[in-house]
């Protein structure tokens, strides 16, 4: 592999590269997380998971903590406000056989802050060193942190909570190169997350923004040891094998029309396999639009696929639509 791609090293976990699947709701599912695997991630990222939920023992956040045996290395995000229900979230996530555990101290959705967690930690930092110590000194795999650059446009807060990170046992942090208020939008910040790689020893891995090998290369000369790669993964979990190739001058894999269809079977038959079938296939209707794009009657083959509810279906469909493409 080039300079640039290399193998990723997070306490005791070995990945094989330093591409990393980010986690997204909804969507990074065990199905999908194992797609990206075989697309050549490194690391693949659950979707974030309450502790409080856990802790008062909900079904479905019990679920989201399933890991498949074919999605190694896997990291499990959790996310909360107190010592105890994060610890304990924690140990949930390594019995269920997470590699990494990832405590989420970034995401700016309302729901998440009024509850005291997400990027309204980024104000308390004396609190979220206490709940990164509960969760390190609770398992013994490693824990990481994922986090943002800022707040807002007024204070840079991304070197001091990589350090404190660092400090409080943290095997690694995932910086998101934005503030939250700008939640996805504009520019990630090259240069602020420049200044968080030289302010820690721990790998630091960039977010934000990732959707070509041009994007991936400026968070690696920057400093970053890994990127996290989210949207730029919806509708192309081989995205981790394009960036892969362009940097190492392999040749890419193929994106015509026919082979997105397949790869978006290929994950529509292990929704299937993991949910069952009528689960399975009403989670595959959620990002549709994304891979049954950009060839002729692709309008058309959406509105026939989010009617079918059986797998036969399915396949029956896009049997003959790969017949004409």
């Amino acid at each position: 592999m080039s300079a640039l791609i290399h193998p990723l090293q997070i306490g005791s976990v070995a990945c094989a590269n330093n591409l990393v699947l980010a986690p997204m709701a909804g969507i990074t599912d065990s199905p999908f997380r194992v797609l990206c695997l075989r697309g050549g991630a490194g690391l693949v990222c659950a979707e974030m998971v309450s502790a409080h939920a856990l802790h008062y023992g909900n079904p479905r956040s019990g679920r989201m903590l399933q890991v498949n045996a074919k999605e190694h290395p896997v990291s499990m995000q959790i996310f909360g406000s107190d010592e105890e229900t994060i610890a304990q979230a924690a140990r949930n996530a390594q019995e269920a056989g997470a590699d990494i555990v990832d405590l989420n101290a970034g995401c700016p959705v309302k729901k998440i802050n009024k509850a005291g967690a997400g990027c309204v930690l980024m104000k308390e930092p004396d609190k979220l060193a206490r709940l990164i110590e509960a969760a390190v000194k609770s398992v013994k795999i490693p824990v990481t942190l994922k986090t943002r650059i800022a707040l807002n446009h007024k204070e840079f807060l991304g070197a001091r909570l990589a350090q404190l990170a660092e400090s409080a046992g943290a095997a690694a942090v995932t910086m998101h190169a934005r503030a939250a208020v700008d939640v996805h939008s504009g520019a990630p910040g090259v240069d602020a997350l420049a200044r968080v790689c030289a302010a820690v020893k721990i790998p630091v891995i960039g977010n934000g923004g990732v959707l070509t090998a041009q994007d991936a290369v400026k968070f690696l000369q920057a400093g970053c040891a890994g990127v996290m790669i989210g949207r730029g993964a919806v509708g192309n979990p081989l995205i981790f094998g394009d960036i892969i190739a362009e940097l190492t001058g392999q040749a890419p894999a193929a994106h015509t029309p026919k082979e997105r269809l397949k790869t978006y079977q290929a994950l529509i038959e292990e929704n299937v396999s993991f949910y069952g079938e009528r689960i399975g296939i009403n989670r595959s209707r959620k990002t549709a639009g994304y891979w049954i794009k950009d060839f002729p009657n692709a309008a058309e083959v959406r509105g026939q696929f989010v009617r079918i509810d059986t797998l036969a279906g399915v396949r029956e469909l896009f049997a003959r639509v790969l017949e004409t493409l």
